[in-house]
């Protein structure tokens, strides 16, 4: 398998991933902006759990397809066009409270919220397939580590501006952060050159009658071939499974258990961050694991423990809820850190949006059912 990243590759990709950092703060303040008005609106566990549901559910359908694409077609086109959709939904949003009262009707708002989803099913596949073509290989687990370092910096004051802005404003106006970090986040992407994978040309040539359903079959055969693989991939949808309900009905559960208000439920949410952020930190410096599986089966652990703890914390002790999920956010990204590592060092490049596409498939597939549980 032929290197393909390299040194101009990867500066390239630290501007776009630059951008994309600045499209996901836009993003987590719409979004938990977002969720605090349902919360607030409705008080409803029904309306904030079909919500996340909805959302879900075109990755679970879609991601299949799109990580095949994400293998045949220009991924700098996908990408481009999946943001610019997203934030056309958000337009259609804001529409929504200038034309109609979504607050008699919310469903409506959450079923057009729902598109977000179907723009992150053909986002997520496409920029996943695209590390491993422009990190050099010796520095992917780095890499990995300092993206959770500062995605988790990003959810940390994301919320926090949420907060304090519809403390002062409405939802409609809070959702125009997302269009103006959208503007801010396309200049990269326009600018850098995403490479092709060697091969991938004359491979469509040579296949272009392979139905999607088969290379999507292609990607769970390869998964198949690497040994551990389908086990790790297991153990990541119960991950997913369990912090489901956390992502879902944290802020009823602040709202109406513990009589929490925005600013406690940002407060929890700093506090889940700021572990991501110290593990985001351990593990951008740390260049290799050893014995990954242990320290991933072990990390398991110690979260399905500690969702426990959480759900049975006495009413307004936010100090059981401080320590329980700032130690839940240290261990995520150190076990999400080893599950990419793994999958972006053994998959070679020109099948990775299939395998993307399967894993992140699966991932999908079981946090609906979380939520609903």
């Amino acid at each position: 398998m032929e290197e393909l990243a390299n040194e101009s590759t990867f500066r390239s990709y630290m501007f776009f991933w630059s951008g994309q950092l600045v499209s996901l703060m836009g993003s987590l303040v719409v979004q938990f902006a977002i969720i605090w008005w349902i919360t607030e609106e409705t008080g409803s566990a029904f309306y904030l759990s079909i919500g996340t549901f909805l959302y879900f559910i075109p990755m679970v359908l879609l991601t299949p397809i799109t990580g095949v694409l994400a293998d045949r077609m220009n991924r700098k086109t996908l990408i481009i066009l999946a943001d610019s959709s997203q934030a056309l939904v958000t337009v259609w949003i804001i529409g929504l409270f200038y034309y109609t009262n979504p607050v008699q009707n919310p469903i409506g708002l959450i079923l057009i919220n729902s598109l977000r989803g179907v723009c992150q099913a053909f986002h997520m596949p496409t920029v996943s397939a695209i590390v491993p073509t422009m990190v050099p290989k010796d520095k992917l687990s780095r890499i990995n580590g300092v993206g959770f370092l500062f995605t988790s910096l990003i959810q940390l004051i994301g919320p926090l501006i949420g907060a304090v802005l519809m403390a002062f404003y409405t939802l409609d106006l809070v959702l125009w952060v997302d269009i103006f970090t959208f503007s801010i986040a396309v200049i990269p992407l326009l600018l850098i050159k995403i490479p092709n994978v060697k091969g991938l040309i004359e491979n469509l040539k040579e296949t272009n009658d392979l139905s999607f359903i088969k290379e999507f079959k292609e990607g769970i055969k390869i998964i198949k071939f690497i040994p551990g693989m389908m086990t790790l991939l297991f153990l990541d949808m119960l991950v997913n499974f369990l912090i489901a309900p956390i992502n879902v009905l944290l802020p009823l559960y602040i709202f109406e258990t513990h009589s929490g208000s925005a600013i406690s439920l940002a407060t929890v949410m700093l506090f889940l961050n700021a572990g991501m952020i110290l593990g985001g930190l351990i593990t951008a410096l740390k260049k290799e694991w050893k014995y990954k599986m242990s320290v991933y089966f072990s990390g398991l652990m110690i979260v399905m423990a500690l969702i426990s703890v959480l759900g049975l914390a006495p009413s307004g002790f936010f100090i059981v809820l401080w320590i329980g999920i700032a130690i839940v956010g240290f261990i995520l990204p150190v076990i999400s850190t080893i599950f990419l590592t793994i999958i972006q060092t053994t998959v070679p490049p020109d099948k990775m949006g299939r395998v993307s596409s399967v894993s992140q498939s699966m991932s999908s597939a079981i946090f609906p059912i979380g939520t609903l549980v």
